[in-house]
């Protein structure tokens, strides 16, 4: 299978010019390495009726052209349970009941890292499991051997991060998303995962889980978000971010793209004419602030 990078929205609404950015980015990377380019929808639990279509509609709209048919993941069901099932098959799981509230109650473990899931259900006897049972569906845990795992970044260079017994299945029945983006990446053949930089703190555990899985680790580039002027990453409470409403307020499509290539240090014009200078050891490693409709310099 040939080499893929690829960009996976959520459809629980529009786009706005950060997730823009972000897609302009992931094809920018996919394309100057020779790579397909593919779109997923990651539609597991945060779908709203519409948003699909119109986020495929303004990634067409800003020039991003994509690899095949665009996948779902309320598709891919089978795969995310084969894989758990490999994991429960190797010990590597065990059902876990707590809420929510009981886990941010709960003491910490010795020596685990802040954060962690304290490991209350990891060895429950079966007595205990029979009861627990009784009271409420088990979500599906990762019965990890580590507490921190290293990861090679484009931009953040070596990363390391918490791992911990983090949830495969949600006791609602919902695949969690750090195990159903590893299965989708590698059924791909996504070897290079470019994303916000959000989600850097994540990655540790998926490729963890990956290695588990006997999955190839991709390629990763954890690129700067968009943010307000108080810095703070940038929602449609902002006021005009989408395609949408910026068309409302007379601005054009080619100038949003023009405004996004220019906050990455790239000219104005088509992306495939931007190609040619795409350089990513030259791209800023510090958020962009998006402050309106006027003048946006990069800031």
């Amino acid at each position: 299978m040939t080499s893929a990078g690829r960009f996976a929205p959520s459809p629980s609404g529009e786009l706005h010019v950060g997730n823009l950015r972000t897609a302009i980015l992931a094809w920018l990377f996919a394309r100057s390495t020779g790579r397909r380019f593919l779109l997923r929808v990651e539609d597991l639990d945060r779908a709203r009726a519409g948003a699909e279509e119109v986020q495929l509609r303004d990634l067409a709209a800003i020039g991003l052209t994509w690899d095949g048919g665009v996948v779902r993941q309320t598709d891919r069901g089978p795969l995310y349970a084969e894989a758990i099932s490999r994991l429960e098959g190797a010990g590597l799981t065990y059902e876990c009941f707590c809420t929510r509230r009981e886990i941010q109650e709960a003491p910490s473990a010795p020596h685990a890292p802040q954060g962690a899931y304290p490991g209350t259900c990891r060895n429950l006897d079966r007595a205990e499991l029979e009861y627990k049972r009784s009271v409420r569906p088990a979500a599906i845990r990762l019965r990890a051997d580590v507490q921190e795992y290293t990861v090679q970044d484009i931009l953040h260079g070596e990363f390391t991060g918490m791992v911990d017994d983090f949830v495969l299945r949600r006791n609602d029945g919902v695949t969690a998303y750090n195990l159903a983006v590893v299965v989708d990446d590698a059924a791909q053949g996504i070897d290079q995962v470019v994303r916000g930089d959000d989600l850097l703190p994540s990655t540790p555990r998926q490729a963890y889980l990956a290695s588990l899985l006997h999955i190839p680790v991709p390629e990763y580039a954890h690129v700067p978000l968009v943010v307000n002027p108080d810095g703070v990453r940038l929602a449609k409470r902002d006021g005009a971010v989408t395609l949408a409403d910026l068309a409302e307020a007379g601005v054009s499509v080619e100038e949003v793209r023009n405004r996004l290539l220019a906050s990455l240090g790239l000219p104005a014009g088509t992306l495939e004419n931007t190609l040619r200078a795409f350089d990513p050891a030259r791209l800023p490693r510090h958020p962009w602030v998006w402050t309106g409709v006027g003048n946006n310099p990069d800031s």
